[in-house]
């Protein structure tokens, strides 16, 4: 090996000893920066979705009904009466005059034979008791997730999380990991 050479090599080692003893001591005089473990949260307000529930309300309630007609036209009533009211017409007068008092009154107690069986029949009610139901329709906020803003290294970031991380959420490596995020994966947004 010649001289130059040699020189050279020990120069060139020289220098990178050197140059390694300046960053190291560097290195030793700056702190590195530390990765935190922790993100604070700001603030965590809960995340409300409207659900409509609906629901079958019932109750008993009585119904009055009409008992069936066995007479609808009402012939019976209408046949007595005007068979008493003939009988009563025919008490009255003499004569020809008897016989329109007669014809008078079995038509006015026809009439009114009518008139009272139509009551009797309409008063000729039974009463039952019937559930009936309706559907109520209802509306429920529910709490869907919590919208988290919080900082890491004084940098503020937003991100929907399934529920409430309290003061502190853990990091991986100085981010938030997979698992601490909604179902629906969002990524950590800046503000």
């Amino acid at each position: 090996m010649s001289a130059s050479m040699i020189k050279g090599i020990v120069v060139g080692a020289v220098v990178a000893t050197a140059g390694g003893a300046i960053a190291g001591y560097q290195m030793m005089g700056e702190p590195m920066p530390e990765t935190p473990r922790f993100a604070e949260v700001v603030s965590a307000v809960p995340a409300t979705e409207k659900f409509e529930i609906a629901r079958e309300v019932c109750e008993d309630v009585e119904v009055t009904h009409q008992k069936e007609l066995r007479d609808k036209h009402r012939i019976m009533g209408t046949a007595t009466g005007a068979l008493v009211g003939g009988l009563l017409g025919n008490q009255v007068g003499g004569g020809s005059g008897k016989t329109l008092a007669t014809v008078a009154g079995a038509a006015a107690g026809g009439f009114a034979g009518n008139k009272v069986q139509q009551k009797v029949q309409s008063d000729d009610v039974y009463t039952t008791t019937e559930t009936r139901c309706e559907t109520i329709v209802e509306f429920e906020d529910r709490v869907i997730g919590y919208d988290v803003t919080y900082l890491i290294n004084d940098e503020e970031h937003l991100i929907r999380m399934e529920s409430d991380p309290g003061q502190r959420i853990p990091l991986a490596d100085g981010v938030l990991s997979h698992d601490d995020q909604s179902p629906a994966g969002q990524s950590p947004l800046s503000s």
